[in-house]
């Protein structure tokens, strides 16, 4: 958790009474919790400054979660042992995922696929939900033009691979050096990084794309690379593109929602989406995992083990 929103250094780890699960909620014994950007934006106080969160006296800190239920609230069909994922969704929780335990809303996790280890099942629920969110926002059919920026990124990816199993023709954009990752992930067309981006994808598909998920944050660059009339995906709390040229831009901020996880921690289980695990380290080091975070070039998420 963090008292000070003054980066990695300010992260401690506190003894807190264990937390007991109200109705309709679970206790999860955490196995693994992934550090993602927004994390790191929590601990420096960034989330503060743009007003996503009021000042608070603690902040816990942690999305994504793996575990085991191992205590339930009234209402609640999950039985305790059972190994769960989970998205902790609230910013200003006192308590979040980077912990030994946590409480969530039962309806906020989904019985993880055998198999799946702990680790790689905690990089699914935020990165997965956001890109499966965004996709749904944009509303495109089979066969359309889909431009995916940051495509060798933990959103950026799970874009490109829900998009493919989607029926979507992916055009993706990232550093040269990830070409043959992007394109392994299922993009069919490919525009490096620094290219002039709406040139480039407009030579590629004459006319723009019919739609833009921009999980590198873009902005009206990638939008510019979509058809009149299309759709854009926007997916930070910041001012979004303008809608110009008719094109429907949609701010997407990730919610949790156990029934879509479900369906795609059983695309993880099935190979069809992958998890991308950059490393590992123990709950007590994570302020060098953030210092990591906060340095960009992860191809894939740090994750937290008690």
């Amino acid at each position: 958790m963090a008292r000070r929103l003054d980066g990695p250094d300010a992260i401690e780890l506190i003894e807190t009474p264990v937390p007991r699960p109200g109705p309709g909620q679970v206790r999860i014994e955490v196995a693994a919790a992934a550090v993602n950007p927004v994390d790191v934006g929590t601990a420096n106080g960034a989330l503060v400054r743009i007003g996503l969160t009021p000042p608070r006296d603690q902040f816990g800190l942690g999305w994504d979660v793996a575990g085991t239920v191992d205590a339930v609230g009234l209402g609640v069909d999950l039985a305790v042992g059972t190994s769960v994922v989970g998205l902790s969704d609230l910013l200003g929780r006192p308590l979040k995922t980077h912990a030994e335990q946590v409480v969530l809303d039962a309806a906020a996790v989904t019985p993880a696929p055998r198999g799946l280890d702990p680790v790689e099942a905690s990089t699914i629920p935020l990165n997965a939900l956001t890109a499966d969110q965004a996709l749904d926002a944009l509303a495109l059919p089979a066969g359309a033009a889909l431009l995916v920026t940051g495509a060798a990124g933990a959103v950026g990816g799970y874009a490109v691979q829900l998009a493919r199993h989607r029926g979507l023709d992916v055009v993706a954009t990232a550093a040269a050096a990830d070409e043959a990752l992007v394109r392994g992930l299922g993009a069919r067309h490919f525009v490096p990084r620094g290219a002039d981006l709406p040139t480039a994808v407009r030579e590629l598909v004459p006319g723009g794309v019919d739609g833009a998920l921009d999980a590198a944050i873009v902005g009206v660059a990638a939008q510019e690379a979509v058809r009149n009339r299309g759709a854009f995906a926007h997916l930070v709390a910041t001012p979004a593109p303008p809608h110009l040229r008719g094109i429907r831009v949609h701010t997407v901020l990730v919610s949790a929602d156990g029934d879509r996880l479900r369906r795609l921690v059983g695309l993880a289980g099935a190979g069809i989406i992958g998890t991308r695990v950059a490393g590992v380290h123990a709950l007590d080091d994570a302020a060098a995992a953030y210092r990591k975070v906060a340095g960009g070039g992860l191809r894939g998420r740090l994750v937290l083990t008690p």
